[in-house]
């Protein structure tokens, strides 16, 4: 390779780093990050606000789930009804005995419940003694039908589900508020470089990986600024409870002026006058009855 493409190489990759696109320059880089309790690697509910899948996380404390199909019991697919057998595992036995019973009586030579008699008698009886079965078979499916639909008519859905093995969690206007407020709070003590601040609004985790890309802006001699963040709308993706923590997954889209400059304060990337529109999925975190709303995760969306 000659000399001069080998400095360009070198040139681009010392670069790269100041040429990255604005989106991976505000606060999260545009990157998938942070944790969401046992939720961290199961990817939020969609909604009107955020209707793509988001992205996986690419940074985590939190340890890895199991991969599909590994250790895991069989189960069948959501919303997919179990058949009466798995619903009433004794009533399907004890069915089946007595038919299988009835059946041997019947090889046997002696009717489907012993007969009663010879010739066309045995012949009636079998007929009744079907018909008095298949009767009772009958009632017995409708009133386990009528108390099943009765006992689900009965549970009204929550406002928010939690989901499987976890409590139910309803947020109020004030929740709302406070996502909203911290979404301003967090860009501003960013384009500040405030750790401090930071580290009253996020968790540990996210601070660290907020103090990682403020270091690295340091050491190249280059600053973010985001500025005039304007919150367009947003709704809640999921809510739930792991022990004294509540989590809240809201989708968020907003938008703000990306500036990245160097030390001079020159702009080598972004634009003060074109806004950027931004989509994202933040995850709050709380300690019930003793704490403030805080941020433990930013996924992309799509």
């Amino acid at each position: 390779m000659s000399r001069p493409l080998i400095r360009a190489s070198l040139l681009l990759l010392a670069l790269a780093p100041l040429l990255a696109s604005p989106a991976d320059a505000r606060p999260g880089g545009g990157r998938s990050m942070g944790s969401r309790g046992s939720r961290t690697y199961s990817p939020p509910p969609m909604t009107q606000t955020a209707p793509y899948q988001a992205r996986p996380m690419e940074r985590s404390y939190a340890p890895s789930s199991p991969s599909p199909g590994m250790n895991a019991p069989f189960s069948r697919p959501m919303n997919q009804p179990s058949s009466f057998a798995q619903r009433r595992p004794f009533l399907t036995g004890f069915a089946g005995g007595l038919l299988g019973a009835g059946l041997f009586g019947m090889l046997s030579g002696h009717g489907f419940f012993g007969g009663m008699g010879g010739g066309f008698t045995s012949f009636i009886g079998f007929l009744f003694q079907i018909a008095i079965f298949g009767f009772i078979i009958v009632m017995v499916l409708r009133w386990l039908g009528n108390r099943r639909n009765g006992g689900s008519a009965s549970n009204q859905p929550p406002a928010f589900s939690g989901g499987a093995g976890t409590a139910n969690v309803t947020l109020n206007n004030n929740d709302y508020q406070n996502f909203q407020q911290l979404l301003q709070d967090i860009q501003a003590a960013w384009s500040a470089q405030n750790m401090r601040a930071l580290s009253s609004m996020a968790t540990p985790e996210m601070v660290s990986y907020f103090n990682e890309q403020l270091a690295d802006y340091a050491s190249r001699g280059a600053r973010n600024i985001v500025s005039d963040v304007q919150f367009m709308r947003g709704d809640l993706s999921e809510a739930w409870r792991e022990g004294s923590m509540t989590y809240a997954t809201v989708a968020m889209q907003y938008s703000l002026y990306d500036v990245t400059t160097d030390s001079f304060g020159n702009v080598i990337d972004g634009s003060k006058t074109e806004r950027q529109v931004v989509t994202e999925l933040w995850t709050y975190v709380r300690a019930d009855g003793r704490g403030n709303w805080i941020l433990s995760a930013i996924q992309q969306v799509g």
